[in-house]
């Protein structure tokens, strides 16, 4: 399942994340829709507003199905045949769709023969995974694993299409296949637009946090292909619904358990083993530098460039298998702690032999 996002980014900087080549090949930035209902945030939950992809030729008669739109939609689908006036009283769960019953649930089925396709953005979800001793629940950030890019332009205005291709190298969106519906009140009103996320079985790296993983589209190709719904049949575009094994992880803070907590420390990695913030050095630098700006902006290398990637190495060095350790590895790892402790401290304070 899916039931916790982070999306912090603001709307121009979104756009710039989310370019992309149309039919014809020419590089596009998607255009807002009601982009006074965006709010990012760190800690999205089902009912709030997210940001959404989706052809213009939902909302156009005659455009081009390949042109994109960005739009705030609602999290947790309502069905257009919804009869009440206040969609809280929908009596089922509809943030997240299973994709072995999408064919079989109307609240689904139907927007999705419309061809109602979206992608949902994301800086990444969160999952929960439960400790089997006392139930417990330790939460993780899990997000497309980020590689170094090159050399590019600033992110600030884009004067023209000619400077398009330069307009964005940080961080790589997370992209959710979804469906969406347009609902209108019988009492009349502005029409709601909201999505349901779908759900997979988990990959093999993220099955011990938790069995079901949002279906996520990998690629530009993939995006487009579930997005245009006037050139690829829906047969087709579910083709595009499996697991995927590239995606990264790290533990966070339990901060992120209550929605009203909105900061970047709902993001930032955690040791388990300590439980205290990990430091940004090595791997977890790029991430943290994303978090303190709200306009990130390419980072000037201070050293020469090393061979291999800058791709975060959270994922299996800290998921906890067994709920409990031993008492000797308790005892080992206490030692080994008070070691680093030891070596951290400054000259000044370590005693003198």
């Amino acid at each position: 399942m899916c039931g916790r996002t982070s999306c912090h980014l603001p709307k121009d900087v979104l756009a710039r994340a989310c370019a992309y080549r149309d039919r014809q090949g020419r590089q596009r930035l998607p255009e807002w829709k009601d982009p006074d209902k965006y709010c990012p945030s760190y800690n999205k939950s089902p009912q709030s507003s997210s940001p959404v992809l989706l052809s213009r030729l939902h909302f156009e008669k005659d455009a081009d199905s390949s042109e994109r739109i960005i739009a705030p939609m609602r999290w947790g689908l309502v069905p257009s045949w919804f009869k009440e006036s206040d969609p809280s009283k929908l009596k089922f769960n509809t943030s997240n769709c299973r994709s072995d019953t999408i064919m079989e649930k109307r609240s689904f089925k139907v927007p999705l023969g419309k061809g109602r396709r979206c992608v949902v953005l994301a800086d990444g979800f969160y999952e929960w995974q439960r400790c089997q001793v006392n139930s417990q629940r330790q939460p993780y950030f899990i997000y497309f694993p980020q590689a170094k890019t090159e050399e590019s332009g600033s992110v600030g205005t884009v004067d023209g299409p000619e400077h398009w291709e330069k307009v964005w190298d940080n961080w790589r969106l997370l992209t959710m296949a979804g469906i969406f519906d347009c609902w209108e009140s019988p009492e009349g009103g502005d029409l709601v637009y909201s999505y349901t996320i779908i759900t997979v079985d988990s990959c093999k790296s993220l099955n011990d946090i938790h069995p079901r993983m949002p279906a996520i589209l990998d690629g530009e190709e993939e995006v487009s292909k579930w997005l245009d719904f006037g050139e690829v049949s829906t047969q087709e575009a579910l083709k595009l619904i499996h697991p995927t094994e590239n995606i990264t992880f790290h533990p966070v803070s339990c901060v992120v358990n209550n929605t009203r907590n909105n900061t970047p420390e709902c993001l930032a990695p955690l040791n388990l083993l300590v439980k205290k913030e990990l430091k940004a050095s090595g791997s977890s630098q790029k991430m943290m530098q994303w978090l303190a700006t709200k306009s990130p902006k390419k980072e000037e290398p201070k050293t020469p460039p090393k061979a291999e990637s800058d791709v975060p190495q959270w994922s299996s060095q800290f998921l906890q298998k067994s709920p409990l350790p031993t008492k000797r590895g308790s005892a080992g790892l206490l030692e080994r702690w008070l070691k680093q402790e030891k070596e951290e401290e400054p000259e000044a304070k370590r005693p003198h032999n």
